[in-house]
């Protein structure tokens, strides 16, 4: 079942990502969607704050994914990597963007991290049985951002993982 919010500011944004973290355990999938400047960034940044992942965040789009190594997770939850994907410019450099995802190798990092995508939406829901969906948008009048959020998966629990 989806779970919506309104989130005002950048920083409420990345709150809600800080929230969202708690429930992430290695091995999720976290594909982020949305237009420029609704906020995915914010998100990934939240995501690693609640992950407590070591170094800055920032958007990887020429680098295309950046690591972050585990560090001491809030709540005593276990500590869990941190891998951040901007998939946007895949297929830009005239191989495909299949090719190009293949060679980043995600499916080995979702062993032992949450693999966080933006701009993924088509291109790496084949890496796992399921994914977490995190579609935002962004009101250009009142600037309020929109977040939707659903699990899409073969019906395990990720959580029984723990």
């Amino acid at each position: 079942m989806p779970a919506t919010a309104e989130l005002a500011t950048a920083a409420d944004t990345a709150e809600f990502g800080a929230r969202l973290a708690h429930l992430l355990v290695a091995g999720d999938l976290v594909i982020l969607d949305g237009p420029l400047g609704a906020g995915k960034t914010a998100m990934t940044q939240g995501i690693a704050s609640g992950l407590g992942v070591q170094g800055r965040v920032t958007s990887p789009t020429f680098v295309i994914a950046r690591e972050h190594r585990p560090g001491a997770r809030p709540h005593g939850l276990p500590p869990v990597a941190l891998v951040h994907v901007d998939a946007y410019r895949l297929g830009m450099t005239g191989q495909s963007a299949v090719d190009e995802l293949d060679a980043l190798d995600l499916d080995t990092d979702l062993t032992d991290a949450v693999v966080v995508v933006e701009w993924g939406e088509g291109l790496v829901e084949k890496l796992t049985d399921g994914h977490v969906s995190v579609r935002l948008t962004r009101d250009p009048d009142s600037d309020v951002r929109r977040v939707t959020v659903s699990r899409v998966d073969s019906g395990a629990d990720p959580r029984e993982r723990r």
